[in-house]
């Protein structure tokens, strides 16, 4: 068992995280980051849900780039093959739930 206290939580680098939970091969993971991370495609499906701050995500469709904002409470689903990059607005908490070793 554990509480964790997703405000109260920050990584010593921007991407850094805390491993919650392995649930046959798909993790969950509570990042902290205050930088964007790189254009990726994951190796499966991807919840992304913004605990705290705002995230600007980029992704596209038909090779076409589109940008929504999430607020806290937002969650972004990434489906097979879904290329997409998070850039938070300042310092977020974002928990993550993927495929393990995904990118």
């Amino acid at each position: 068992m554990d509480i964790i206290k997703s405000k109260q939580f920050k990584a010593e680098k921007a991407w850094g995280s805390k491993s919650i939970a392995n649930m046959n091969g798909i993790t969950t993971k509570l990042h902290w980051t205050n930088e964007p991370y790189k254009w990726h495609i994951n190796d499966g499906e991807e919840v992304f849900v913004v605990l705290d701050g705002s995230v600007d995500m980029y992704y596209k469709e038909k090779k076409e780039e589109h940008m929504v904002t999430l607020e806290t409470g937002d969650i972004f689903y990434a489906s097979i093959g879904t290329e997409h990059v998070a850039h938070p607005k300042g310092e977020a908490r974002i928990l993550v739930v993927e495929t393990e070793g995904s990118v």
